[in-house]
């Protein structure tokens, strides 16, 4: 990835990201898919929902009467969350040019996917957790710790993500 240069080709297997893109963008630069409001349509058929920060809670969780008061003591707040069948993935980007806290952050993974579950256990909803990290993080210094992610099975991904990843 090259700072401030263009993205990704109209690729059908994997949706690109840069530092300024948005799973909604990605998605809709694929031939075949569009997204209308939060809805992922694939060839005219409604396939997946978007939510982003507080709309898990304010749409999601009230669709399926689950008070996140009453399973987690905080909030978390996804970057990005697809639902695909009944898998939820929350997908967090980290783009780092110099070093700094996210470092610590791609540690807490196992934690927020745990916290996750839990939220949706009820409702019957798997949770993925998957890191989209740009080329910093292909480091030697970061090896111990995308190892952890790994080891804790929870995912990462260099400025792109498998479309069969998420199910689409």
């Amino acid at each position: 990835m090259i700072k401030g240069g263009k993205g990704g080709d109209r690729t059908q297997t994997g949706l690109r990201f840069e530092e300024r893109i948005n799973l909604a963008t990605a998605i809709s630069k694929l031939d075949g898919y569009e997204v209308k409001g939060d809805e992922v349509y694939k060839n005219d058929k409604k396939i997946a929902q978007l939510y982003t920060k507080n709309k898990l809670y304010k749409i999601l969780l009230v669709a399926l009467e689950i008070d996140h008061t009453k399973v987690l003591s905080k909030k978390l707040l996804p970057d990005e969350a697809i639902l695909v069948g009944n898998t939820l993935y929350i997908i967090e980007m980290k783009f780092q040019y110099v070093a700094g806290s996210v470092d610590e952050k791609l540690q807490t993974c196992d934690f927020k996917k745990k916290q996750y579950t839990k939220l949706l256990r009820e409702a019957g909803i798997k949770v993925e957790y998957i890191y989209v990290l740009n080329d910093w993080f292909a480091k030697p210094d970061y090896r111990n710790v995308l190892e952890y992610v790994k080891e804790v099975g929870c995912h990462y991904f260099f400025n792109e993500i498998p479309l069969k990843t998420i199910g689409l």
